[in-house]
């Protein structure tokens, strides 16, 4: 796994005190403790090369976030020549965790492995040999210990910059799937209301034509269905396009389109039957429906109902909407083979199973003298 650099920012009026703030610490702590360290290890006081090359190793620090490996690299020159000229452990090596942590959040992990290693074997290897450090067991420890300390700054980084990344990840990832889920129900809308539009237009058109020369009135009364029927059709798509240009408009917002539900049926039925469906119906009076529910009741009759007009040849329908305890029992019904009877598959069917499961219920499909859908919708409030 490629740990990915911290993202580049816009830096903020405030963020010249982390590139000053740490540096003048350590340039400081470098100055005021480097005497203190030479006396605890009974080594005669440093020279001006000592302080100087500690404050090499601090003010570098300066430059940590925009350039990181040059920092450590300079970094590790200064601590190297510093131990190099026999001076005492001291404030100095400070900086080599803080620079190490800098290349570590910064850049790629594998450059920062790679420089990190070969920042602790330049800065190591004048103590490790070092003949009057004592023997070789004194040596290696010591050189274990100081990659161990510069190691473990960059893991702990490296560490949460990858938990970052991964939080991240899944962000973009419930993003993408919220962005899907919308996209889904878009095309479920448009799918259900001008798929349905267009069938009964199309019903509604051949009726009108085969009855133009000897039943003028009726064909008039068709085509002003049809008008209607196209002109709520393209106000259903129009509402659905708009929601591309407002994604945080929902579904049937009051601004859009209100959403279509249980009291809508009768209309829908009246429109059916206009247009040359024989439709018997039985629609309970179920006060109390979710908003959610009936609108998902009424778009799986609609759906059904345009698959009887595609596949059922003009048979009749029959459409029941009953109560019962916590459930809306949803049926439609016909004497057509159906889709399942050699039509090829579509959305429509899957759509209605997507509408009944969003709202916590079920729907089957099959053949029994005809064929049926129907749909058991809960009717209570879902406990989270």
């Amino acid at each position: 796994m490629t740990v990915p650099a911290a993202p580049v920012r816009r830096r903020l009026p405030g963020d010249w005190w982390w590139d000053v703030g740490p540096a003048a610490v350590l340039l400081l702590l470098c100055w005021v403790g480097t005497g203190a360290a030479a006396r605890n290890q009974g080594l005669p006081q440093p020279g001006v090369s000592a302080y100087a090359l500690a404050g090499v190793a601090a003010v570098s620090l300066l430059l940590r976030r925009r350039f990181p490996l040059v920092t450590l690299a300079v970094c590790g020159a200064a601590i190297s020549a510093y131990l190099l000229l026999g001076n005492p452990f001291g404030p100095v090596l400070f900086t080599g965790p803080v620079a190490a942590y800098a290349v570590a959040t910064r850049v790629p992990w594998r450059t920062a492995a790679v420089a990190g290693a070969v920042f602790v074997l330049v800065t190591a290897l004048p103590h490790a040999l070092d003949s009057d450090a004592g023997g070789w067991v004194p040596r290696l420890a010591w050189v274990v210990g100081w990659a161990a300390v510069v190691a473990a700054p960059p893991a702990i980084g490296a560490a949460l910059l990858a938990r970052r990344s991964a939080e991240a990840g899944v962000r973009a990832e419930q993003a993408r799937r919220a962005v899907s889920e919308e996209r889904l129900a878009i095309a479920r809308e448009v799918h259900d209301g001008v798929g349905h539009g267009l069938a009964v237009i199309a019903l509604q058109s051949g009726v009108a034509l085969h009855v133009l020369d000897r039943d003028p009135a009726r064909a008039r009364e068709l085509l002003t269905a049809i008008q209607a029927t196209s002109r709520e059709s393209l106000d259903g798509l129009r509402a659905e396009l708009l929601r591309f240009r407002d994604p945080a408009a929902p579904a049937g917002s009051p601004a859009l389109r209100p959403t279509p539900g249980l009291a809508d049926l009768p209309a829908l039925l009246d429109r059916m039957r206009a247009g040359g469906l024989v439709l018997h119906a039985r629609l309970d009076d179920c006060p109390g429906v979710p908003a959610e529910v009936g609108a998902a009741a009424h778009r799986i009759v609609q759906e059904a109902l345009t698959n009887v007009l595609r596949h059922a040849g003009g048979t009749p329908a029959w459409v029941t909407v009953r109560c019962t305890e916590g459930h809306l029992l949803v049926e439609v019904r016909d004497h057509g083979p159906g889709p399942a009877g050699g039509a090829p598959a579509g959305l429509g069917i899957p759509g209605m199973r997507e509408r009944a499961a969003a709202v916590g219920g079920r729907l089957e499909t099959g053949v029994e003298d005809g064929f049926v859908v129907r749909a058991e919708l809960p009717i209570r409030e879902r406990t989270p």
